[in-house]
């Protein structure tokens, strides 16, 4: 075990900050007992503030339309091969219905910058799933938008809303994504807590060139933001894309990634994420192990789920709604964990 590293995962454990040369350090020199450690730290961080919970959210992937040209990701515009599909209004209220009776008290909405689902439409969605089920939290994944449509949304009753900025990188980010930068995704983020949304944002981890600067420059971004969520996830090649021939993230490094997380960000709400369980037979488990405490389980209806494919191999059981979560919580409690339907908000709410 390296002492300096020793000494700083310890400083970060109990200050919940490093400055990010150090991180770096961290991330440069330490070996697999000084991995052990901090695993250990981030585990018993979240159990301090979430005990062995683990909130259930319902997905729902509404629309795999898009405007933009991501290079990674399976449904962006140019990809022909993609069965591309929208879910009317009715469809979407009828699958909250569905999971409200399974017991799910937070909907994630998420779809493609799908330019016929306006403001108007998404608002219409919110305050029809809010009259129904006054006691649910909806959060919405939808892209970038103008503040105005984000108070809108707010407005109509959305309350959390998730906006991965994937990399802190402005060379990176702009090679990724076509007629975009990073700071009009950071000033959407802003946006976004100055609107009042439980604000999520997030990165991927094994993109192409990525260092170990790099990773620590997303660390401290996300330190600075301070968002009540943060979903990351280990880069996977889609067939379709420009990018098929690149490798993977791995595993072992989003974990780490995870882990480092937990201890900046005490209270935040940390999804193991599906990309997760994805790669790696035990990455659920190994997510939820180094601090993660949120899982999505997929409610799109079977007609839609195999066309929302941001990636290869995406883990789904490919179940029924009830029957998958039936599967989901036997696979919690064989790992020592425990299904938690509620809202669930973050503790840094509190």
């Amino acid at each position: 075990m390296n002492k300096k590293v020793y000494k700083l995962i310890n400083d970060l454990y109990f200050e919940h900050d490093l400055k990010e040369e150090d991180l770096v350090y961290i991330l440069d020199n330490m070996d697999s007992e000084d991995v052990d450690y901090l695993l250990g730290l981030a585990y018993n961080t979240r159990n301090n503030h979430y005990g062995k919970a683990v909130y259930l959210r319902g997905l729902i992937e509404f629309s795999n339309y898009c405007k933009r040209e991501c290079k990674y990701c399976g449904i962006n515009t140019f990809n022909r091969d993609v069965k591309r599909y929208r879910m009317t209004k009715k469809e979407i209220v009828d699958t909250c219905k569905e999971g409200y009776k399974l017991g799910f008290r937070t909907f994630v909405l998420q779809g493609g910058e799908d330019p016929y689902f306006t403001d108007k439409r998404i608002c219409d969605i919110v305050k029809a799933v809010k009259k129904l089920f006054p006691d649910v939290a909806i959060t919405l994944s939808l892209g970038e938008r103008p503040i105005e449509s984000y108070r809108a949304m707010k407005f109509a009753g959305a309350d959390r809303f998730l906006l991965r900025h994937e990399t802190s990188n402005p060379g990176l980010y702009r090679w990724l994504h076509p007629f975009s930068s990073l700071d009009s995704r950071i000033g959407c983020l802003y946006s976004l807590k100055y609107t009042g949304f439980q604000t999520g944002a997030g990165f991927m981890v094994g993109l192409p060139w990525y260092t170990n600067k790099d990773y620590a420059h997303d660390l401290r971004f996300l330190k600075d933001l301070e968002p009540e969520m943060i979903g990351i996830g280990p880069f996977i090649p889609h067939s379709s894309t420009s990018m098929k021939d690149y490798s993977p993230g791995s595993l072992d490094q989003t974990v780490l990634m995870l882990a480092l997380i937990r201890l900046l960000l005490p209270k935040v709400l940390l999804p193991a994420t599906t990309a997760l369980a994805s790669i790696g037979h035990m990455g659920r488990k190994m997510g939820l192990d180094a601090g993660a405490n949120v899982i999505m389980p997929n409610l799109t209806p079977i007609k839609y789920r195999g066309d929302y494919s941001l990636y290869n191999n995406k883990k789904s059981t490919g179940s029924e709604s009830a029957d998958s979560l039936k599967m989901i919580k036997q696979e919690l409690r064989s790992y020592g964990y425990r299904a938690d339907m509620s809202k669930g908000d973050s503790k840094m709410c509190d």
